[in-house]
């Protein structure tokens, strides 16, 4: 939306500075941006005899407006250059200033509370205060915002504002924005402070000093002090941290001045999760360097244990032994050196099975290029998904195997999903290339922090491996480990083994994620021991039902024996009845027990199956109504209590996430992402639809699970569960509202009560009765139907979709190599 006085700023500033030498006239639109600070900037420059100006507040700006000194109430030396400060208050959101050129008691209250945003002190009383040093006029003149602003915190705004609040006059310090959101910005500002604190000459960098320095600085359970909080700083800023288990916890913690217990069970934590320490360690819970590293860069102490690596050269039998010798178990290799590559990357013939002869594992890499945006578009990522398949095929590479696509460059978020080049797409393109060739292999990710954590939140990538030793790279820089990290690139160095040396990269493995491969050519597929259980168990249900006159359904009958040790009670009884406890007894006596996940073939994704099971009871108690646009007691058992739970998250969460919307956007269903509906609680919510109508229909849960896991069912889960319950985006939103505020059965009005109101939210019914907020609800139904299409959107993205647009790709293509 325009706004007068930006406008009024554009018009000014183009009409006094249009005819200098080197400027460059910003939009007129009422918008503000960086091209209107930077017009006002080069303005500014003209007015302090800087020719030709340039669009930068540099070096030389700098020492100019310091020889000017402060500016206050009461200051004429220069009216133009309090003009340009008075637009730059507008442009940020300040809006008592004047554009007349006088510095008077209205532009004083403006920068008073800049000042106090910022976390500075306000300058003084009345007109005595309100200074603008040459600091702060940089700050007015930049894009900062001093504001909590979308998807920040209030959190993180108290540390930028405290670390304003005490280094904001030191020479190396520059005032950072205070708009909660931790960036790489905040990340060099919390390392010159630390820096500043060890009595060092800082630079923001990690460099030799501050490790040193930092080695002999541990804190611990008791201490207080500005070093703990320095610490718990870098701890917030690294939240949230994912305690993982059947459901997976976002752990958060605080800032504060003393190492408590609290800090500590955090710490614990984080260690666990970057895998530096666990139980029993010495310093499991204790802020020592390694901690204080990993908390700081991404390639925290690179010299730290490690049994993973990756590497060009291959791996022959001795260099395998010395792998082996020197702790390291996990190896990565090339299945592909793209056409005029000196690096000679590809597995050599014969080498896996030396690897394997050495107790090795191996996982593999797939990079064509891939060092510049152009590399990256959807038909280049399908094009090399088929390429990476059948090289993967060629060596032997199970089924379930996850080939790691590389992003060799410093991508930036604008980067990702641009179109048609962009990171995002080219990972469309692989999915799709994948899906092809009947997804035989799953897709990761190897890139910065960033990369990986927008590729597994958009296309759902299964692992990530995580450059964590470009330490410098804007993606690493301000950015969390990734939710799904496997592997981490902490250091590239030189092996020396006798008269042989090869270069090595070392990786942190982390435990229970990226299996690696320990051999070639096997036949089956990651659902498949499952897949033999179920049947075992429907062998058993169909031997019951003859021997005991049985009348209840097989298929039936397995659901809820795997679901009735979790999912079972009054509740479930009322959603999907009772269990039949004569035929739990009946397979336990037959050596039979509950197997509660197993691996979904088309994602890799670990599912749980006791609540997809649970689900399927559900549907198949409570037939779907006859108006789609209405809810029933059976998708409480599925998607329906999901979205219960999230829209409680929803409302306990905004302070943070005022839009629903936007909630939605980040929360639901998103892989990588914890939340109550996470993206596995969706693929189990949709299969387990899918197996009740199956069954429902006269077939058997076997059939099904083979057809749906190991016979490519499941390459359409979305669109086929969207079209049986909903037919239309219309639909789901009235029926979404209808679950949550509708005047709904007795079943579906009991789950609102007990999931919603017992997490501490209000019901929607009560929560909409307030003016403005009808229209928040439907926002929060919209990002539920638009999260629906989103994932039907992925699966179009595959074989068909792409040869459908692929004359549109080849003509783009053309137009930009012509354009070159």
């Amino acid at each position: 939306m325009a706004d007068d006085k930006v406008l009024d700023a554009q018009k000014w500033v183009n009409a006094t500075y249009g005819n200098v030498a080197g400027y460059v006239r910003c939009p007129e639109n009422g918008k503000t941006g960086w091209p209107t600070m930077n017009s006002l900037i080069m303005g500014l420059q003209h007015e302090l005899g800087i020719s030709p100006v340039v669009a930068s507040f540099g070096p030389g700006t700098v020492s100019k407006v310091k020889a000017l000194g402060d500016i206050g109430f009461g200051w004429n030396k220069n009216s133009n250059i309090v003009r340009i400060i008075q637009h730059g208050l507008f442009c940020k959101g300040y809006w008592g200033a004047n554009g007349f050129g006088e510095f008077g008691a209205v532009t004083t209250e403006a920068v008073k509370a800049l000042r106090v945003n910022m976390g500075l002190p306000d300058g003084g009383v009345g007109t005595a205060g309100g200074t603008v040093t040459p600091a702060i006029l940089k700050c007015i003149l930049n894009m900062d915002a001093y504001v909590v602003v979308a998807g920040g915190t209030e959190k993180i705004r108290n540390i930028q504002q405290w670390l304003n609040s005490r280094y904001w006059q030191r020479d190396a310090y520059s005032i950072g924005p205070c708009d909660g959101i931790y960036s790489r910005d905040v990340q060099k500002s919390l390392v010159i402070a630390i820096q500043y604190e060890l009595g060092l000459t800082p630079n923001g960098n990690f460099g030799p000093g501050t490790q040193a320095g930092l080695r002999s600085h541990t804190v611990r359970e008791g201490d207080s002090g500005i070093f703990v909080e320095l610490f718990t700083a870098a701890c917030v800023f690294n939240e949230p941290v994912i305690l993982r288990g059947l459901n997976d916890q976002e752990i958060r913690t605080s800032f504060k001045s003393t190492f408590d217990s609290k800090t500590r069970e955090f710490v614990e934590i984080f260690q666990r999760f970057s895998q530096l320490y666990g139980k029993g360690d010495a310093s499991y819970g204790v802020g020592e360097y390694d901690t204080w590293s990993q908390l700081l860069v991404s390639m925290g102490n690179a010299d730290r244990a490690a049994s993973g690596s990756d590497t060009r050269f291959e791996i022959t039998p001795a260099r395998g032994r010395w792998l082996y010798d020197n702790g390291y178990r996990l190896v990565g290799r090339y299945l592909y050196d793209p056409p005029g590559s000196t690096l000679d990357k590809e597995i050599k013939p014969g080498e896996l099975k030396e690897i394997f002869a050495a107790k090795l594992r191996v996982f593999p890499i797939y990079q064509d290029n891939a060092r510049r945006l152009a590399d990256f578009t959807y038909p280049q990522g399908y094009q090399h998904a088929l390429n990476a398949h059948d090289l993967a095929t060629k060596y032997g590479f199970n089924r379930g195997t996850t080939i790691y696509f590389a992003v060799d460059y410093d991508a930036q978020q604008g980067e990702m999903e641009s179109y048609p080049e962009g990171i995002v797409p080219y990972f469309n393109g692989v999915v799709a290339g994948l899906a092809s060739r009947g997804k035989k292999y799953f897709h990761g990710v190897y890139g910065s922090r960033n990369v990986c954590i927008n590729v597994t939140a958009k296309t759902g990538a299964r692992f990530s491996f995580v450059s964590g030793m470009s330490w410098g790279f804007s993606g690493n820089l301000g950015y969390p480990l990734p939710a799904n990290w496997a592997i981490n690139q902490i250091k590239e160095f030189k092996v020396t083994n006798g008269s042989d040396t090869f270069d090595l990269d070392r990786d942190v493995w982390r435990r229970e994620t990226e299996p690696g491969v320990d051999s070639v050519n096997k036949t089956g597929g990651p659902a498949d021991s499952y897949i033999a259980y179920v049947q075992r168990l429907y062998d058993h249900a169909t031997a019951y039902k003859s021997s005991n006159g049985v009348g209840t359904n097989a298929s039936r009958l397995v659901m809820e024996y795997i679901r009735h040790e979790k999912y079972r009670g009054l509740k479930w009884w009322w959603l999907a009845d009772s269990y039949d406890e004569d035929f739990v007894k009946y397979c336990n006596s037959r050596d039979m027990s509950v197997r509660d996940s197993f691996t979904d073939p088309i994602t890799g994704y670990q599912l749980d199956a006791t609540h997809l099971m649970a689900t399927a009871n559900g549907f198949m108690e409570n037939s779907d109504p006859s108006d789609k646009k209405e809810s029933t007691g059976g998708d409480i058992a599925g998607w329906g209590g999901d979205i219960m739970t999230f829209w409680a998250d929803w409302r306990n969460a905004v302070d943070e996430y005022a839009s629903p919307l936007a909630f939605c956007q980040a929360k639901l269903a998103i892989p990588g992402t914890v939340s109550s509906f996470g993206y596995t609680d969706m693929l189990e919510d949709v299969d387990g639809y899918l197996l009740a109508k199956h069954v429902a229909g006269g077939g058997n849960i076997v059939d099904w699970m083979k057809a749906h896991y190991n016979n490519g069912g499941g390459l359409t889960r979305f669109r086929s569960h969207f079209d049986k319950r909903w037919q239309n985006a219309t639909n789901a939103r009235a029926c979404c509202w209808d679950l949550l505020a509708g005047p709904s059965d007795v079943t579906v009005n009991a789950a609102r009560f007990a999931l919603i109101t017992g997490a501490g939210a209000a019901l929607p019914a009560d929560f909409v009765l307030l003016p403005g907020n009808t229209e928040k609800l439907a926002l929060f139904c919209q990002g539920f139907t638009d999260r629906q299409l989103a994932l039907i959107g992925l699966e179009n993205s595959l074989a068909a979709q792409y040869k459908k647009n692929l004359a549109t790709y080849r003509k783009q293509a053309a137009q930009r190599a012509a354009a070159r």
